[in-house]
């Protein structure tokens, strides 16, 4: 089977916690951190290994936090590859507030970058044979340019890979110019790639098509949280919605509805089914507490009760 290589620039070591509730000027007593490796390629890996398939992770990782977060990867059995960097990797928090049902997401600024060290990254994946889809999710940290989608798309092209990104700005910007196979975009990311303040539902499908026919993106797949997503190419606008669910964590879910998708396609199932797919396993992330990705059981039980509306 062809490979699914997943590539993360900005990963992190992400430590949830839980307290009685959220207090100033206190001294609050927290539950032990529960820690595990984050950031978006890193977890469409991990997502991908708990519905039952296989993806290399390849990522950027410096000082403890870049070795722990190896040290895990290996522990839940993942092929992953660390570039290595001078500086530290960061680190973000999960604090759930019990009192007031409330968590809250610190979300790190990243190390800076070397272009010696980016360009080791993109050394690594082109010297990889067999690719069927190259996945880059996440933000690119100080000193990776946008512009690196450019060389990506080039990589992808060149091995006949289809190239997939979750990612916001500028980056998303060069990478719908350069070429790319799926983006998966909420809907701010959406407005932005259209050089638009907001969106109304109603219009989501057609700013979607502008994208795709002015870009070289064949298909969009828009993330709506509890609407679900809609998926859009030149031809087709489904939306999927799921079942009212108990949110505890939005933390991954955008990272396994994509893994849910490109699982699907590598598998053959149909583009259609690939994303209802999808939307399962994303919400079945919002069910785990703190940054823990979808149950495989969870997905194909949410699967099941998916609505489709044309």
């Amino acid at each position: 089977m062809s490979a699914i290589v997943t590539l993360t620039f900005n990963p992190a070591l992400d430590k949830s916690i839980s307290i009685a509730e959220l207090l100033p000027d206190k001294k609050l007593k927290c539950s032990p951190p529960v820690c595990e490796p984050g950031g978006g390629g890193i977890n469409v890996a991990r997502a991908i290994k708990k519905l039952g398939g296989e993806a290399k992770a390849v990522y950027l990782a410096g000082g403890d936090n870049g070795k722990m977060i190896e040290g895990l990867m290996t522990k839940e059995a993942i092929d992953n590859h660390a570039i290595p960097i001078k500086r530290q990797t960061r680190e973000n928090l999960v604090i759930a507030d019990k009192a007031n049902h409330k968590q809250y997401l610190f979300d790190m600024p990243g190390p800076s970058v070397s272009r010696r060290e980016w360009e080791k990254c993109l050394n690594y994946i082109d010297q990889i044979p067999d690719v069927a889809y190259i996945i880059v999710s996440g933000s690119l940290p100080p000193g990776v340019p946008p512009g690196i989608f450019e060389t990506i798309a080039t990589i992808a092209g060149n091995k006949n890979a289809k190239l997939m990104v979750d990612t916001s700005g500028e980056a998303l910007e060069v990478a719908v110019k350069a070429g790319v196979y799926l983006i998966k975009p909420n809907i701010g990311e959406l407005a932005s790639l259209a050089g638009k303040d907001k969106l109304e539902i109603e219009s989501i499908g057609d700013i979607a098509r502008e994208v795709i026919e002015k870009g070289k993106c064949e298909i969009v797949v828009v993330s709506m949280g509890r609407l679900g997503a809609m998926l859009v190419t030149k031809d087709l606008e489904i939306s999927v919605i799921p079942p009212d669910l108990e949110v505890k964590s939005t933390v991954g879910a955008g990272d396994s509805m994509l893994a849910g998708i490109v699982l699907s396609l590598i598998q053959k199932k149909s583009l259609v089914d690939a994303v209802k797919y999808g939307v399962a396993c994303g919400a079945a992330a919002t069910l785990c507490a703190g940054t823990e990705l979808c149950k495989k059981n969870d997905a194909d039980l949410i699967y099941s009760k998916l609505l489709e509306k044309v």
